[in-house]
């Protein structure tokens, strides 16, 4: 944050995943993870991350085409989104694993990969 200006960037509008087979991350997303349509344009797709927009596109040049930064999806329970996500074919590369003890919780991750190859995390904060 400036501190002359008290401006700073803080909120996540919008997150752009580059893809390759549209329609098989789509179904990916949608169907496998579960995360809810918001509308599909050619080239694109977005879908709701809990108010922050998740963009599937295919890259419209070279320089967007790229493997993905993590994203982390927060989930409530990561025992059970393990287990709904695995009997929906998702395949994790890591099972559910504490990561870290905090002061009024335990902050636990497991990850996985979409069909092109980009990891995606689900995080889960357990009380203490």
């Amino acid at each position: 944050m400036d501190t002359e200006t008290g401006f700073g960037l803080s909120t996540i509008g919008q997150i752009a995943i580059a893809v390759r087979n549209l329609d098989e991350q789509t179904a990916f997303y949608g169907d496998k993870l579960g995360m809810k349509l918001l509308f599909r344009v050619p080239n694109m797709t977005f879908f709701d991350g809990g108010g922050v927009r998740l963009m599937l596109s295919v890259p419209e040049s070279a320089e967007f085409d790229h493997p993905a930064s993590i994203i982390y999806f927060k989930v409530a329970d990561i025992h059970e989104a393990y287990e709904v996500l695995s009997k929906r074919g998702v395949k994790f590369e890591r099972q559910p694993q504490l990561t870290a003890r905090m002061e009024k919780y335990d902050l636990w991750m497991a990850f996985l990969r979409d069909p092109e190859n980009n990891v995606l995390g689900i995080m889960a904060d357990v009380a203490t």
